[in-house]
């Protein structure tokens, strides 16, 4: 039995999946379970909710913004979080605990549209 041949089992075919991502931000879990938050108005969120809450991201396929945690880029900051932006990937961002998201933002080149469309609808006319 142990000399048998492997039998390739039926090939599937490779599928795609549709989204309206625009922007990709990919942040260190390990380092935000360090924190256990530190971002946002009070200080107890972590940094990809802070994010996600700040810029009126959304979730799942249909956001324009995709936020989405990652495992450990082996820069282990003390008191700080790593985060990079998937079109830039050659810098990666250190934030420290309870730094200005507008800062974070410009930092990774995120473009401010969803910030806009919602002030728009929000805005009496």
């Amino acid at each position: 039995m142990a000399d048998a041949p492997l039998i390739p089992k039926k090939a599937r075919p490779v599928k795609t999946a549709r989204t309206e991502w625009r922007q990709v931000v990919l942040v260190c879990r390990k380092c935000q379970k360090k924190l256990k938050g530190g971002f946002g108005p009070d200080g107890d969120r972590p940094l990809k909710k802070a994010l996600r809450k700040y810029l009126k991201a959304g979730k799942g396929k249909k956001a324009e913004l995709a936020i989405k945690e990652t495992d450990c880029f082996d820069v282990c900051p003390k008191g700080a979080v790593v985060a990079v932006n998937a079109a830039e990937p050659k810098a990666l961002l250190i934030v420290p605990a309870g730094a200005d998201l507008f800062e974070v933002k410009a930092r990774l080149g995120l473009r401010d549209d969803r910030r806009l469309k919602a002030a728009l609808r929000e805005a009496p006319q």
